[in-house]
């Protein structure tokens, strides 16, 4: 894929997204970790590397064919904030995708990301 990364970073998506769904490399940082994993999402089958980069104690409801399915049309990103601090981190962001009428919608997260043996996870969004 010669195109830019679905996740709007404004890299080509072989350079960005694509080494950590492919499991080339492991997310150097929670929002490489965020990004990727709305690549995932908005790609569709992609629920494997979702359920790997899950905190284990956090997915126990989920399966890596649902995780697969596409279930929204993601038009863009918008990183608003993300920070890291030593095993813990977050990342504030608005996704938005097409709602039923064509609409664009927003979903909006701060979303709670843990760094164990050396690999962020993503633990899920703070309310």
């Amino acid at each position: 894929m010669s195109e830019l990364c679905v996740c709007y970073s404004g890299k080509l998506f072989i350079d960005c997204c694509d080494q950590f769904l492919n499991q080339q490399k492991i997310a150097e940082s929670p929002e490489q970790l965020m990004r990727s994993r709305y690549s995932a999402y908005a790609l569709g089958d992609y629920g494997e590397y979702l359920l790997q980069t899950w905190l284990p104690s956090q997915n126990k409801s989920l399966s890596v064919a649902n995780l697969s399915l596409q279930t929204a049309t993601w038009v863009e990103l918008e990183v608003l904030n993300s920070s890291e601090q030593g095993a813990e981190g977050f990342v504030e962001f608005n996704a938005l995708f097409l709602g039923e009428n064509g609409e664009i919608c927003t979903h909006h997260e701060r979303s709670l990301f843990q760094k164990i043996l050396g690999k962020w996870l993503y633990v899920g969004e703070e309310i």
